[in-house]
């Protein structure tokens, strides 16, 4: 028997890394000296294959008992509330413990302990060397193996993400009487479209990421944005894809500046809405371009433009 203050050792840790380095061995090896029963409770997020969580439960488990076969691995699933969470991971200690046995739980450094809120006493194993799991998935990231199995967890990971949307922000620059259009033009295109790019998850709102936008692309400072709707766009790029483009659409007055294109934009270039024509635009756009003439309409009753024989 070995000598030990509690009958079981209890880790809790995430272990997100593709191997098991120094510090991970070091803590798992000495608690395992310590106690004859020891569990490990990987922590579980609930969103799939995202840079600070890249690998699910089971990898994990795989990982660990290939080098540490007699350890129970069990998981805990991550909750907003530390004490929701703590209480959750005491019962399911207290379900593997018997009438009488008693625990200790282990974490390594900047553990969950600071954040544990249970019944059960805590140590904290500080080991010899510091490995950063956060830099060990930076390194991994900028590594390409030339192997079946490298090749395989890459389809793996792709194949277990929810498909999400992948929000932009366009918006329609007018001058300040509403009778024209700015509209940009990329290299590889002869038809037009409106300025916007992909959201930037940096920036608090869309309308500042619409700002920006705005500027990249333009130079032009606009005023303030009437949100006119949302649409999927039909982008070439996505097509057949489970994720897919909604952009938020924008309306604004510019300003102040000299439109020049820029970014992206190969040619920027001001229309006359009573001459413009859906065919003037890019495809993807026509939902935008009908929208945004929709709304014109209504707020200049009064004025004909081409847009609304589309």
């Amino acid at each position: 028997m070995k000598t030990k203050d509690a009958d079981t050792g209890v880790i809790v840790a995430r272990f997100q890394t593709h191997k098991l380095h120094e510090a991970h061995v070091d803590l798992i090896r000495t608690v395992c000296e310590k106690h004859d029963k020891v569990i490990i409770f990987l922590g579980l997020s609930p969103l799939k294959t995202t840079q600070n969580n890249p690998l699910d439960f089971e990898s994990r488990k795989q990982m660990i008992l290939e080098k540490f076969p007699k350890v129970n691995v069990l998981y805990i699933k991550d909750n907003p509330s530390d004490y929701i969470w703590s209480k959750k991971l005491d019962e399911s200690i207290k379900d593997l413990l018997g009438p009488t046995q008693t625990a200790t739980l282990y974490g390594g450094r900047d553990s969950f302990i600071t954040h544990y809120h249970g019944n059960f006493p805590t140590t904290e194993l500080i080991p010899e060397s510091y490995v950063s799991g956060t830099e060990m998935r930076k390194s991994i990231s900028r590594t390409v193996m030339n192997s079946e199995q490298f090749r395989a967890g890459i389809v793996f990971a792709t194949h277990n993400q929810y498909p999400v949307v992948i929000p932009t922000v366009d918006i329609a620059i007018l001058n300040e009487g509403l009778s024209r259009l700015l509209l940009g033009r990329k290299d590889d295109e002869k038809q037009f479209r409106f300025i916007g790019g992909f959201s930037e998850p940096k920036y608090d709102s869309y309308e500042q990421n619409a700002r920006r936008e705005a500027m990249e692309e333009t130079g032009i400072e606009i005023g303030e944005l009437k949100y006119l709707g949302s649409t999927k766009i039909d982008d070439w790029r996505y097509r057949g894809e489970n994720n897919q483009i909604v952009t938020l659409f924008y309306m604004a007055v510019s300003l102040f500046g000299a439109a020049k294109a820029s970014d992206d934009i190969c040619e920027v270039k001001w229309f006359e809405l009573k001459d413009l024509k859906p065919e003037q635009i890019v495809e993807c756009h026509l939902p935008l371009f009908n929208m945004l003439m929709k709304h014109l309409k209504e707020i200049l009753p009064f004025t004909s433009f081409q847009g609304e024989k589309s």
